[in-house]
């Protein structure tokens, strides 16, 4: 189910705000300009599918979402236990960043926590199926799928050179394992 959980950035073990209530999760993430909205209605796909028909489903909600966003390409990132990469992948998403442009994500299968940190506190947006998170450029954030990740999700960007991290040097996320 998704999931925000709010803390003090200082108070990593007792959350000021917590909801599983679709609206309450926008309304509070809409004070730092992240958007979220649930899809209910996604589609189901094998497991298996590849790249190529995650994209091809999703084309219709993708040139619309693009379409609003002016993002100009859309990838599909899939991570699993079984992954050769999975430790090294979560490393590398576990260490707080920002990107020059916006991060929009749409959850396939499986979850994760995307975790802002903005103004003092932290968001601890737990996404599932169906979410679809919208944090604008300059926010800084980590994701977190826990140690034996399992999602898919669509990405989408404006630059085409696709996901570009610029890692903050900031310790934070060690702070809040929340996975």
């Amino acid at each position: 189910m998704s999931r925000l959980r709010i803390y003090k950035d200082s108070l990593p073990a007792k959350p000021i705000f917590d909801s599983t209530d679709p609206e309450e999760i926008g309304v509070q993430l809409k004070k730092i300009d992240v958007k979220f909205q649930r899809w209910e209605n996604s589609l189901e796909l094998d497991e298996n599918a590849s790249t190529e028909d995650i994209l091809s489903a999703y084309r219709p909600h993708l040139d619309i979402l693009m379409g609003s966003t002016g993002a100009g390409s859309a990838d599909v990132v899939k991570l699993t236990p079984d992954h050769p990469q999975a430790d090294a992948l979560r490393k590398k998403f576990l260490a707080e960043h920002i990107h020059t442009e916006a991060e929009i994500r749409f959850f396939v299968s499986g979850s994760g926590h995307f975790v802002m940190h903005e103004h003092g506190h932290v968001y601890d947006m737990h996404c599932k199926k169906g979410d679809l998170i919208f944090v604008p450029a300059g926010i800084k954030h980590w994701f977190d799928a826990g140690p034996q990740p399992d999602f898919t999700a669509v990405r989408v960007f404006t630059d085409t050179a696709g996901w570009v991290a610029h890692f903050t040097g900031d310790d934070i996320s060690s702070h809040f394992p929340v996975a």
